[in-house]
């Protein structure tokens, strides 16, 4: 499967999917968010996935994994989710880290363990979500989950990708 990074003429459309997945939507024209979609035989996005890359680039806050509803229990959701983990690792993040209240059982199949949220915080304060959820106050209502990537960081490149991904929104 290839996916599409995310350009400034899609976020509007990819703002639309996420709110109906009732995800985040701050910061997605942010160049530090990198955002790929999966688009159906229509064009219309079906699935999405992306991160943000903590100052030093150690640490990668993934977020915008979604599904439509159509597309779900099919596997997709995972393969989106495994396709930012592998990216993150490749853009030099050791650790993942993410946002949670509904999905646990789906991230610790991934490998994520419940982690302490302010300590997500304390590595990557100047994402999208982070700032956000600060400022609102939504931050103590949050669930945070981490994994390790280092057993993520040597895998190939994924069929369809001739190298690295690069999503810029401007």
């Amino acid at each position: 499967m290839t996916y599409s990074p995310v350009t400034n003429d899609d976020v509007d459309e990819l703002r639309a999917f996420l709110s109906q997945a009732d995800l985040t939507i701050a910061g997605l024209e942010s160049p530090a968010v990198r955002v790929w979609v999966d688009r159906g035989p229509d064009g219309s996005i079906i699935g999405s996935t992306g991160f943000e890359l903590s100052a030093d680039g150690a640490n990668a806050l993934i977020r915008s994994v979604a599904v439509t509803s159509t597309r779900r229990t099919a596997g997709e959701g995972t393969d989106l989710a495994r396709f930012a983990l592998e990216e993150a690792a490749r853009s030099g993040a050791t650790r993942a880290w993410l946002f949670s209240r509904r999905s646990g059982p789906f991230w610790q199949k991934l490998g994520f363990s419940l982690a302490d949220r302010d300590a997500l915080a304390a590595v990557l304060p100047d994402t999208q979500q982070v700032r956000l959820f600060t400022e609102t106050g939504q931050l103590e209502r949050e669930v945070a989950w981490a994994r390790d990537l280092d057993d993520i960081a040597g895998r190939s490149v994924r069929v369809g990708q001739s190298g690295p991904a690069e999503m810029t929104c401007r």
